[in-house]
């Protein structure tokens, strides 16, 4: 009995402590696991993006399974029940929250047009080589580009200009785009007949235009805010917003907001234009969680902050995600079908 009595008195509901100096370090560390990944979870929860490094965090959201699942472990071998419960409870939230976000409908109406949509960041221009080999073996029909400096949009005039045949699959004669060195340059390339249409001021490009597809206008809009940076997250917050009012106004009509959004749907700031009555093409698919930066780790590990947003008019067929090389980003290409509601 006085064995017994022992053994039970290691197993503690109060601070992370042991009658053994390993065991009460394991208890710590095992809180300080708990600590981080809770403030992470507490601002998901709380619907907020928070303070650096929660912006960072949040978007490898579902990777903080693995902390957690450590501290679990920790708080058995050291007897903490306290800490057993911590971490089954954080578990718990971030199970909830890995579920993909936002509901999906089938437009109503009949479909009067399909489209094939490639958004690419080409990294400073240099996988301009690679993206041209992936247009020509894709096919798009709207193509957004971002980081596409000087060179690279050079590159795309000769690939895809207006030097081609307009009746040329090949070609892609309509184009809308901020120039601009590394990272400011962004280009809309299209099949169908583009008119301009004010963009978002940022502090990388993010032009827009309206396509004329089969006799149907659809507003474009190229999305890359600036990245969460611990020094830039007030631009990021802003520019993400400026997309939330731009999907605001632009709802009831059909819009795509494609590009590199440095946002995941674990960040307010992007959920809020979901919200707005836009739905992520690659969640419709079923491929919600699949990551595209950075490039070198995914698919294993990442996120997915590469992202073709639709609004309701349009339904998504199929995703997919190309690894181009010579980028820090993968590829995304959707097929999507236009609805005219009756």
């Amino acid at each position: 009995m006085r064995g017994a009595t022992a053994e039970a008195d290691e197993w503690t509901d109060d601070a992370p402590v042991s009658r053994h100096g390993g065991g009460r370090a394991g208890a710590w560390f095992a809180a300080l696991l708990l600590a981080g990944v809770s403030t992470v979870v507490g601002c998901r929860i709380a619907d907020t993006d928070g303070i650096t490094p929660v912006p960072q965090l949040l978007a490898f959201l579902p990777w903080l399974l693995a902390p957690t699942a450590v501290a679990l472990l920790f708080a058995a071998f050291t007897r903490w029940r306290l800490g057993l419960v911590w971490s089954l409870a954080v578990l718990a939230a971030l199970a909830w929250y890995i579920e993909p976000y936002g509901k999906t409908s089938q437009p109503k109406g009949a479909p009067v047009a399909e489209l094939r949509v490639l958004t690419s960041n080409v990294e400073f221009g240099q996988a301009t080589d690679e993206l041209i080999d992936a247009i020509r073996e894709q096919r798009p029909d709207l193509v957004f580009v971002q980081e596409c400096e000087y060179g690279c949009e050079e590159k795309l005039e000769q690939a895809f200009g207006k030097g081609n045949s307009k009746g040329d699959k090949g070609s892609y004669p309509y184009r809308q785009a901020v120039e601009g060195a590394g990272s400011d340059g962004s280009v809309i390339l299209s099949r169908h007949p583009l008119k301009p249409a004010a963009g978002i001021p940022a502090t990388m490009g993010m032009p827009g235009a309206t396509a004329d597809v089969n006799g149907h206008e659809i507003r474009l809009q190229l999305a890359h805010p600036m990245p969460p940076l611990p020094t830039e997250l007030s631009t990021w917050r802003e520019e993400l917003s400026d997309l939330r009012d731009y999907a605001a106004t632009n709802r009831t009509r059909p819009t795509l907001l494609a590009g590199d959004f440095n946002a995941s749907q674990d960040h307010a700031a992007f959920r809020r234009i979901l919200d707005a009555g836009f739905a992520d093409a690659a969640r419709l698919t079923g491929d919600a969680r699949t990551p595209s930066w950075p490039a070198r780790t995914a698919p294993p590990l990442g996120a997915q902050i590469d992202h073709v947003l639709v609004s309701r008019d349009f339904a998504a067929n199929r995703a997919r995600f190309l690894d181009l090389g010579n980028t820090d980003h993968r590829t995304l290409v959707v097929d999507l079908t236009l609805f005219k509601s009756p």
